[in-house]
């Protein structure tokens, strides 16, 4: 009679934010300035990296590609909860649901051990700056994030297929803005043990791993920087050390909150939260505090804002030009106080 009455999910509803109902216009409004703003600033990364010969250190190059997974992460996701939020609610189909989670998971990942590599470059250019250019160079470079890109692919793949052998039989409802791991298998009526384990052991090597050698590269970092005569220049790395350490105390917090820390009684609320701070906080904030705070970042934004705005006409002595001229200086003088 049990196995009769079991009938296969193929949708999902996505409830979003129920308990701001009556927030959603504004909260809409909120969600897709921040998207917006974060696609361009990763975009504009990826460009003046790109573009400017100034900009290709090992550093930057690892900049774009944590910038192509914030606009990987963030475009998996904010699209449909844009919708799931200005309607209150949206349908997914299963397959869907799983093919969000898996790019999610790729993406996450990508992120977790770009910035773990990122650290290791900012140990060696601080604590061995003599051998900095004989270690870090380009093949390096190129080996870490190929392997970073494919490590990621096939850490989220292998969970993911045990994934897709789960049976959901009802209910379809999922208190979340987008398909996340506790509440897609809080609908399964199989067993989900195995794939709970799975899900905890990778993010082993993906979060926990990372996180800790991210701190204590940190750690040698600021004794080094300590040890620095000059006390501007000491406020000047610590600030910038801090800020880096601000964002990737946020994005690993979470991340070990909800995928490593028991969820047994945890409010789908609280996860909603911590899943803002790293689904829509840090892919907006990373281009700010890793790239748009650099001097070398402003000075190539500079150079090709006036290469764009500020053609100059051939007649040095037309007055058009010394109107160009004043309009590059607002020009340059704004950009250095945004940046």
């Amino acid at each position: 009679m049990f196995q009769e009455n079991k009938t296969t999910v193929t949708e999902f509803l996505l409830l979003g934010f129920q308990s701001l109902q009556s927030f959603n216009v504004a909260l809409f409004i909120l969600f897709i300035v921040i998207y917006i703003m974060t696609l361009g600033g990763n975009l504009l990364i990826i460009i003046l990296v790109s573009n400017s010969q100034s900009l290709k250190s090992p550093m930057y190059f690892f900049l774009c590609h944590l910038s192509l997974s914030d606009m990987l992460l963030t475009t998996n996701i904010a699209p449909n909860m844009l919708h799931v939020v200005l309607n209150g609610g949206g349908t997914i189909h299963v397959t869907g649901c799983i093919t969000q989670f898996y790019f999610y998971g790729v993406s996450t990942a990508v992120e977790t051990l770009v910035l773990t590599v990122m650290s290791f470059d900012r140990y060696l250019a601080i604590c061995n700056p003599l051998r900095y250019t004989s270690i870090m160079d380009f093949r390096l470079s190129l080996h870490l994030v190929t392997w970073i890109w494919l490590i990621a692919f096939l850490l989220t793949i292998s969970i993911v297929i045990p994934m897709c052998q789960l049976q959901f039989c009802g209910p379809h409802i999922i208190d979340h803005y987008f398909c996340d791991f506790d509440p897609l298998l809080e609908l399964s009526c199989s067993d989900t043990s195995i794939v709970k384990l799975g899900d905890f052991v990778l993010a082993i090597p993906t979060i926990l791993f990372p996180f800790v050698f991210i701190t204590s590269t940190y750690v040698s970092i600021s004794l080094t920087i300590l040890r620095i005569p000059s006390t501007t220049g000491k406020q000047k790395a610590f600030s910038t050390c801090s800020s880096h350490l601000a964002v990737v105390g946020i994005f690993y917090g979470s991340l070990i909150a909800i995928y490593m820390v028991p969820s047994r009684g945890q409010s789908f609320n609280v996860n909603k939260v911590l899943s803002l701070l790293y689904t829509v906080g840090t892919p907006l904030f990373n281009p700010i505090i890793y790239s748009l705070r650099n001097q070398e970042i402003k000075m190539s934004l500079r150079k090709v804002q006036r290469n764009t705005v500020c053609q100059n006409p051939p007649d040095n002595s037309s007055p058009v030009l010394k109107e160009s001229d004043t309009q590059c200086s607002f020009i340059e003088t704004y950009i250095l106080d945004i940046t």
